[in-house]
């Protein structure tokens, strides 16, 4: 049929929701669906049935069109690991770490391999569905681009530009992107969508015909405010800053925010369970006292969030909190950051070194080029796990003889203290499983009774596209999908 690209006034419009919550409508009206997102920025990846990478955010859409991720759906992702640095993925594989001032440079070449891997989903669907980055607005950036307007005129695929009524001035965002933007990039727009709305959308009846006479576009609705997107996985660590709880009564769970915290996604099950009050802790602030376990999340670049941690003090929080006989699970880089040391002789995250760990764990860590990305499904705590491991490097010491699981192949995974309160393990995804979570949870006497994260997932998703079904006009999306091109521009 053909392909429809949401693009954005700017960033966390609600584009990735959107694109998640359509694939499943067309999904549930019988269509192939498949998502697409030529690049992506973040920490938060998935493994792909074939041993690639893909943005978080691809692989929740690729779920809710009910179809497995592959690499194809996001071909290249930038992760951040610095201020300036970011590791370079293409089509799930790393390609080398690549500096700020080096991304404008080689982009045409990835604009092809994007292209590429859009016509390979071509291929095999009904309908694709485009996720744009950030705004197209941001002109300083369109020489090169790959992800907005460079992408969509490469593939003439027919755009619908996402405005955010929530955070104000949708009618100057929506009419002022057509101003500020290329005539030839413009005329790529067909329609806009506002986004985020509370309250009575025909209170808005006259800025939606404002923005539809100004900019020229037609409107395929305004969609409410999506309370739903709460349960979905995000991938953008700016929210962490928002999800403050002050729950009484609940058993305290905290993870420090480290400024490279990467999959953070998986502490996202904890925020099923009623008893449970997980405190994501900003820079700045002590880790709370009254926490009943500490969790220490994944990281980009381990050395440095390290370093981060002891400048923030946190490791004397966390080393407090063992001594009071409380517990501490590391996940990934978290688990790395536990041992007794951090190697980096090839200086993949900078100087080559040795650094010292928080000695919670009678483990060292040497660090490597080689990236092990490998779904898993094993037992932890007597009950089933299903995840994914991503890592670089190999982590080994006497507590690792006490392994904090085993994968079906055999091989352990993790690392116990010998009081058994500090635990470490490689598997993403692991509280993911209701059962699992449970047996966590009974460490610190609290009985798990939360779902399943994936179906609470699926049923988020059913949700939203009930919701779309409502206050969008698919008919007329499906319609303009047909009209996207089969060629590259030349």
């Amino acid at each position: 049929m053909g392909a429809v690209m949401l693009q954005g006034t700017g960033s966390d419009v609600g584009k990735s929701v959107l694109v998640a919550g359509l694939c499943r409508a067309l999904a549930n009206r019988g269509l192939a669906v498949r998502p697409f997102k030529s690049q992506n920025m973040s920490n938060n990846a998935a493994v792909t049935a074939d041993g690639g990478e893909i943005g978080r955010a691809q692989a929740t859409q690729a779920f809710a069109c009910r179809a497995e991720p592959t690499v194809d759906m996001n071909p290249v992702l930038l992760k951040p690991q610095g201020d300036r640095t970011s590791q370079l993925v293409v089509r799930g594989r790393v390609r080398g770490i690549l500096r700020a001032a080096q991304w404008r440079e080689g982009r045409e070449g990835l604009l092809i391999e994007a292209l590429e891997s859009y016509r390979r989903l071509r291929g095999e669907a009904d309908i694709v569905v485009v996720e744009g980055a950030g705004s197209p607005a941001e002109i300083n950036l369109r020489d090169g681009d790959i992800a907005n307007m460079g992408f969509a005129r490469a593939a003439r695929v027919p755009v619908i530009l996402i405005g955010d009524i929530d955070r104000g001035g949708v009618i100057a965002s929506l009419v002022g992107t057509r101003a500020v933007i290329d005539p030839a990039d413009a005329a790529m727009i067909h329609g806009f969508i506002v986004n985020k709305f509370r309250g009575d959308p025909r209170l808005f009846d006259d800025g939606y015909r404002a923005i539809g006479e100004r900019a020229g576009w037609r409107g395929y609705g305004v969609v409410p405010w999506l309370a739903e997107a709460v349960r979905l996985p995000s991938e953008d660590a700016v929210i962490l800053e928002r999800r403050g709880t002050n729950a009484e009564g609940r058993t305290m769970i905290a993870c420090p925010i480290t400024p490279r915290i990467s999959n953070f996604d998986d502490l996202d099950p904890l925020r099923l369970e009623p008893d449970v009050d997980l405190v994501m802790v900003p820079p700045g602030t002590p880790i709370p006292a009254e926490a009943s376990l500490i969790v220490l999340a994944g990281s980009k670049a381990t050395i440095p969030d390290l370093a981060f941690l002891r400048a923030e003090g946190w490791d004397i929080d966390i080393l407090a909190h063992h001594r009071r006989g409380r517990p501490v699970l590391g996940l990934c880089g978290g688990y790395q950051m536990l041992g007794r040391s951090v190697g980096d002789p090839a200086g993949i995250e900078g100087p080559a070194g040795t650094v010292p760990g928080l000695g919670l764990l009678d483990v060292t860590t040497t660090l490597s080029p080689q990236k092990r990305l490998e779904r898993v499904t094993g037992t932890a705590l007597g009950a089933r796990f299903d995840g994914y491991e991503m890592h670089m490097g190999e982590t080994m010491g006497p507590d690792a003889e006490r392994p904090v699981g085993q994968f079906d192949d055999g091989r352990p995974d993790g690392a116990t203290s010998p009081d058994g309160l500090v635990s470490g393990s490689y598997v993403h995804g692991l509280l993911a499983d209701a059962r699992q979570r449970r047996a966590w949870l009974a460490r610190i006497g609290v009985h798990g009774s939360g779902p399943d994260h994936r179906a609470s997932i699926d049923a988020a998703l059913d949700a939203i596209a009930a919701t779309l079904e409502k206050h969008l006009d698919i008919d007329a999306i499906i319609a303009l999908s047909k009209t996207a091109g089969d060629h590259q521009d030349t």
